[in-house]
């Protein structure tokens, strides 16, 4: 053999053992994550839906991985206050977020925020949906979503539609509503669902699309009248209510839940994390429970969910530029 050939193979066997070296410190950081407690920054106030699905994972991978996971919430801003906790969070996998639908609305919502969360935040994994149910006061003569654009229609200016604040997913779903259906519904914000729903429930406002998980009990007990869940399909929860897409076609809102890390969190903490994260979404307990809420559960790899987020924060950005809503 030649000495080219020597050197040549001499070369390919450096290259692979630099390799095999540059990769073991990688698989033992991923393998020995997490060392310490890991915190989950939730952009709410602790109770809420998206409070208690964070808590049950939370819970679930304290258990499965020996390490605290505790929740930290850090409402205010529209969540904008605990994202921008994470963008500024070392990222080393200790510091997480759990994405909501304001995340992605608020991408368009405020113009100048001091982060952008498509480029700061790396998806890990998701989702979990949350479907919200358009309903109605009992004193409002209609039962079904036909009926109610009708009578929208006839009424211009009489039917009031509440939310749980200004650029709210509970907002962002009656104002695509509008634009889809051509409907005028004056806007009521409050500061939070639980304040909206005791005017719903008064007749103070006479419509809302609500959070399945917050309205499921008073429209359970007939205080409250479901027209159409804004799914693609129906919910098991409530089975005997219809899609707003059977009336409405291609209309679909939910809450998007799911987990993020600072950009720059390494690729096998954030696999490990995908790989731990579904794996709750996919245990029965887990899953029961977050059915008890309404919410509905999908798997996949980060980029997955990485594109499922970047899809919504497209839709939103339309629906708030439509319908011109600006920060309070």
């Amino acid at each position: 053999m030649t000495d080219a050939i020597w050197s040549r193979r001499g070369l390919l066997r450096l290259a692979a053992s630099s390799a095999t070296v540059t990769a073991l410190p990688r698989i033992g950081r991923a393998q020995a994550y997490p060392t310490r407690p890991v915190r989950i920054v939730v952009g709410f106030a602790a109770g809420g839906g998206t409070d208690i699905a964070a808590r049950l994972i939370a819970q679930w991978l304290s258990e499965r991985l020996g390490q605290p996971f505790t929740i930290e919430n850090r409402p205010g801003a529209a969540a904008n206050i605990a994202t921008e906790v994470v963008v500024r969070a070392p990222p080393d996998g200790y510091t997480l977020l759990l994405i909501g639908a304001n995340n992605a609305i608020n991408a368009t919502f405020y113009e100048k925020p001091n982060f952008n969360f498509i480029r700061d935040i790396a998806p890990v994994a998701g989702n979990i949906a949350s479907p919200l149910v358009a309903e109605v006061n009992p004193a409002v003569p209609v039962n079904t979503i036909p009926e109610l654009i009708a009578y929208a229609k006839a009424n211009p200016g009489k039917l009031n539609m509440a939310s749980a604040g200004i650029g709210n997913s509970t907002h962002v779903a009656g104002e695509l509503f509008k634009m889809m259906t051509g409907i005028n519904l004056s806007h009521v914000p409050y500061r939070g669902s639980a304040p909206a729903l005791t005017d719903l429930l008064g007749g103070q406002v006479q419509v809302m699309f609500d959070l399945v998980a917050s309205s499921i009990a008073p429209i359970k007990a007939g205080k409250l009248r479901a027209l159409a869940v804004t799914t693609k399909t129906r919910l098991d929860v409530l089975p005997d209510v219809p899609t707003v897409s059977e009336f409405v076609p291609g209309y679909e809102a939910t809450g998007v839940g799911g987990f993020g890390a600072p950009r720059g969190t390494p690729a096998e903490i954030i696999d490990k994390l995908n790989r731990e994260i579904n794996a709750a979404l996919a245990d029965p307990n887990v899953k029961a429970r977050l059915a008890e809420l309404g919410q509905i559960v999908t798997t996949g790899s980060p980029a997955d969910y990485g594109r499922f987020v970047v899809a919504e924060t497209e839709q939103w950005g339309k629906v708030v530029g439509f319908a011109g809503i600006k920060p309070e």
